[in-house]
């Protein structure tokens, strides 16, 4: 099995992670997060909710709002749990370290959830289908799964970047190797980041084949008010990937 990659403690990594967030402006805060929401059920409120990457707890914090019962969250990063702990004053946030590719070691691994969600996380998980297994084993039945991972036409080449004309001109945006899953070694904030790269096929039936029923599919663009130049090119090509899932209720 392939190490589990722990990039976001890396000092360079966080504080640039760290600055980006904060600023309010990067993609995750104009379009996935957005995105993430819409898929939501209509209610929160009284739902227990699982955060798989949780980060800072952005999310957490925002699913009390809305009235949620708990949220129980998980990241790899010390760091990361570090922060949102100083950030979340509320009994019903609980914080933990672990890994998607290990629940079973996880305070959680006995709970069932009526809602489990992964921001920007699956996409650093080697073995997509059998951390679906342990997800969907965590998902009451009726309960949803909903996540996000950058766009496969995004992780299909590893150096991430627009083809530029001689002026830097953003051309077009290359994608090859499409159909060759697995590791791309790239950089963000520093070198040796790894993504699996998969295709929308089996991300799509890696879910129909855990036993859940596919809800909706997104490719989000930016929203209205998000309205300066830089975000043009992101109607071009998408830059993620959202998918909700329901798990199926017995019939008897």
């Amino acid at each position: 099995m392939p190490s589990i990659q722990n990039i976001y403690d890396d000092p360079t990594f966080h504080e640039g992670y760290r600055s980006l967030r904060e600023s309010g402006t990067g993609l995750n805060d104009v379009l996935e997060q957005p995105a993430l929401r819409s898929l939501l059920p209509k209610s929160l409120t009284g739902l227990d909710i699982l955060d798989l990457g949780c980060g800072f707890g952005d999310f957490a914090r925002y699913a009390r709002q809305q009235q949620a019962a708990s949220v129980s969250c998980m990241d790899i990063s010390a760091k990361m749990l570090a922060a949102a702990q100083q950030m979340t004053d509320d009994t019903a946030i609980v914080f933990a370290k672990g890994t998607i590719e290990n629940l079973a070691a996880t305070p959680f691994a006995n709970s069932q959830f009526d809602l489990i969600v992964s921001s920007l996380a699956l996409h650093y998980v080697a073995d997509y289908r059998a951390a679906l297994s342990d997800i969907t084993a965590r998902l009451k039945p009726g309960g949803r799964l909903l996540f996000s991972v950058e766009h496969p036409i995004c992780t299909a080449l590893a150096a991430q970047k627009w083809h530029q004309d001689e002026a830097g001109n953003d051309l077009f945006w290359p994608v090859d190797n499409y159909r060759d899953e697995g590791p791309r070694h790239t950089r963000w904030f520093v070198d040796g980041v790894i993504k699996y790269h998969r295709t929308t096929e089996s991300y799509v039936n890696g879910l129909l084949d855990a036993g859940l029923q596919i809800i909706r599919l997104l490719e989000p663009e930016p929203q209205k008010e998000a309205t300066d130049a830089k975000w043009n090119n992101h109607r071009r090509r998408p830059p993620f990937l959202l998918l909700a899932a329901q798990k199926p209720r017995p019939r008897w």
